[in-house]
């Protein structure tokens, strides 16, 4: 009995995904051509070239006339845009989305507290919102790196492209409050570092809330 469509079309997508992570390819690196992910994955061309396209629609890969095809930063995908304006309809999973958020970003402040090798990177980053007016998630992803957890850092990225939709003032709150957390971070100061984080979430988070409710007026 042969497998149903569907069913072949999902296996070659995880192995097309296998093999990315496999050859070490990332954004910006060129994939093999239909008809060499056939002969690798053993599989139909008709198949594969089905696999191929949905990942295109996705903003997945794209493909370059005459070039070949190329992995896209996921970062670049309209796709979380979009769905995000259907699925953040729902304030109750607008309110969820923002919990999670706080909750990963208060578990990389205190991975921080932990460490006691940043204080050259978290001086740097204190210039820097000084002098290029950085916005509060790219504040939050250096912290975020700084936190040495690659796990958290990825969940972080993706989820913060949904709150992009809803955020969209990311200078909404005083500069002061996040000076206060890297001072507090690097004198180890547990205190400052949650009370200036608390703070300012709770008056961005009120922000976002705000805005949400406008756009769904509009």
């Amino acid at each position: 009995m042969t497998e149903p469509k569907s069913k072949v079309y999902i296996e070659i997508l995880r192995q097309i995904r296998s093999f990315i992570h496999e050859d070490g390819l990332s954004a910006g690196d060129k994939i093999p051509s239909e008809r060499e992910l056939a002969e690798r994955l053993n599989a139909g061309r008709s198949s594969v070239r089905e696999a191929l396209r949905a990942l295109e629609l996705l903003g997945m890969i794209e493909t370059r006339r005459g070039d070949g095809t190329y992995i896209k930063d996921f970062r670049e995908n309209a796709l979380v845009e979009i769905l995000g304006t259907f699925i953040l309809q729902d304030k109750n999973a607008i309110a969820d989305l923002i919990e999670m958020n706080v909750l990963l970003e208060s578990n990389a402040l205190k991975l921080l507290l932990e460490k006691d090798n940043n204080g050259e990177e978290l001086k740097n980053l204190a210039i820097a919102i000084q002098k290029q007016n950085l916005g509060h998630m790219e504040i939050m992803a250096k912290f975020m790196q700084l936190s040495d957890n690659y796990l958290l850092l990825r969940i972080w990225t993706v989820l913060n492209e949904y709150l992009k939709v809803i955020q969209t003032d990311q200078h909404s709150v005083s500069a002061i409050f996040y000076e206060k957390i890297i001072d507090g971070l690097a004198s180890k100061d547990e205190k400052m570092v949650f009370e200036s984080f608390y703070t300012l979430t709770s008056k961005k988070n009120s922000s976002a809330l705000v805005s949400s409710d406008r756009q769904k007026k509009l």
